[in-house]
C-alpha cells in the first residue's frame, strides 16, 4: 500500500463522522489529533431524555464539580445541521469518562465498551510517546480496569517494546524469533507455555496481556526486565545467545515466582481474564438503585419537613 493511500485512511481536521450506539446516532469529528463526540447525542443515547439541553443544564446544577470544570471537558465544535453549519458542544473520551459520571444509567457500562471501539478508530500515535500513553490510559479506563492495573501494563509495555528493541539491535530476527525467545521467558516465567496461559485463562484470540492479573503483569515483567540486564551484560548476538539468555532470565524470574507462591499459598497464574462484565454491570446498577433510593428517601424528607 503507497504512504498516499496510507495516509487518506486516517481522520482528516474537521471531518465528521456518524457512529451509533444501540439505535441512537452519535455524531462525532476530529479535532486537536482525536475524536470529539456531540455531548447532546451522548445524553440521549444514555437516557432517553426527549430535551437533552435541559438534561444538561439539569445535570451541571446538580453536579458542581462538573459545572466549575465545564470548559475543561466541552468544546463548540462546527457540523453540518439542517440549519447550516453551526457549532455544538463536543466532549473528547477523556472529558467523556468524567461527564457519564454524573448520568445514571444501565447503559453506561456498556456505552463504555462501545466508546473504547470507536473513540480510538483510524489513529495513528506516529513518533509520540506522549499521546500514546494518553491513549492507552483512556482505553484502559474505558475497559473498566482499575489505576494500579493499568501502571502495570503500561511499565510492562514500556520493558517489552525496550527488550524488542535490544534483539533488533543484536540480529534477532522478526517474526518467528522474536515469539521463540518471548516464550522461553514466559515459559520459563510462569511454568506454562503463553498458549497454555490463554487455555488456562479460556481466552482465545484476545491479547494474553490484556487479561493477566496485576501479579501476572509483575512477573511478565520481572522475566523481560531481568532479559534486558542479561542480554546487555553478556553482549549477547544473535538468536542462540540471545535464547539462552532468555532462558536464564525467565528461569530467575520463575524462581522468584515460585518462592511467593510458597509465601503466599496461592499460585501466579490465575484462570482470571477481563471477558467477564456481568459483574460490573450489576455492580454498575445496584449503585444505580441505591442513588435512586437515597434521591427518593431526601425528597420524602423534605416533603415531610415542609
Amino acid at each position: 500500500m503507497s504512504s498516499k493511500k496510507q495516509m487518506s485512511l486516517l481522520p482528516q481536521r474537521g471531518e465528521c463522522v456518524v457512529a451509533k450506539f444501540l439505535k441512537q446516532e452519535i455524531r462525532k469529528t476530529f479535532y486537536n489529533e482525536e475524536w470529539w463526540f456531540v455531548l447532546e447525542d451522548i445524553v440521549q443515547a444514555l437516557t432517553d431524555t426527549k430535551d437533552a439541553k435541559n438534561y444538561i443544564k439539569a445535570m451541571k446544577h446538580r453536579d458542581e464539580g462538573l459545572s466549575e470544570g465545564w470548559l475543561q471537558f466541552v468544546t463548540p465544535l462546527e457540523f453540518e445541521t439542517k440549519g447550516g453549519r453551526q457549532k455544538i458542544n463536543c466532549s473528547n473520551i477523556e472529558g467523556i469518562l468524567r461527564i457519564v459520571q454524573s448520568i445514571p444509567s444501565k447503559n453506561a457500562e456498556p456505552f463504555k465498551r462501545w466508546l473504547a471501539k470507536v473513540g480510538f478508530e483510524r489513529l495513528q500515535e506516529q513518533n509520540n510517546p506522549d499521546l500514546t500513553v494518553k491513549r492507552a490510559i483512556l482505553y484502559y479506563e474505558l475497559k473498566g480496569r482499575d489505576k494500579q492495573w493499568i501502571q502495570n501494563r503500561i511499565d510492562g509495555q514500556f520493558t517489552r517494546n525496550e527488550l524488542t528493541g535490544e534483539w533488533e539491535q543484536r540480529g534477532v530476527k522478526v517474526g518467528q524469533e522474536y515469539a521463540t525467545l518471548t516464550n522461553i521467558i514466559s515459559q520459563e516465567t510462569f511454568g506454562v507455555s503463553g498458549s497454555k496461559h490463554k487455555e488456562i485463562k479460556s481466552i482465545k484470540k484476545e491479547n494474553l496481556r490484556d487479561n493477566m492479573t496485576n501479579i501476572e503483569l509483575i512477573f511478565q515483567r520481572l522475566g523481560e526486565e531481568a532479559s534486558i540486564e542479561v542480554t546487555r551484560k553478556r553482549n549477547a548476538q544473535g538468536f542462540e545467545q540471545n535464547k539462552k539468555a532468555a532462558r536464564d532470565c525467565g528461569e530467575s524470574a520463575g524462581e522468584a515466582r515460585k518462592a511467593y507462591e510458597g509465601k503466599i499459598g496461592n499460585k501466579v497464574v490465575s484462570a482470571d481474564n477481563f471477558l467477564e462484565v456481568k459483574k460490573n454491570q450489576v455492580k454498575f446498577e445496584e449503585n444505580i438503585k441505591a442513588i435512586q433510593i437515597k434521591n427518593s428517601d431526601l425528597k420524602n424528607r423534605n416533603s415531610e419537613e415542609n
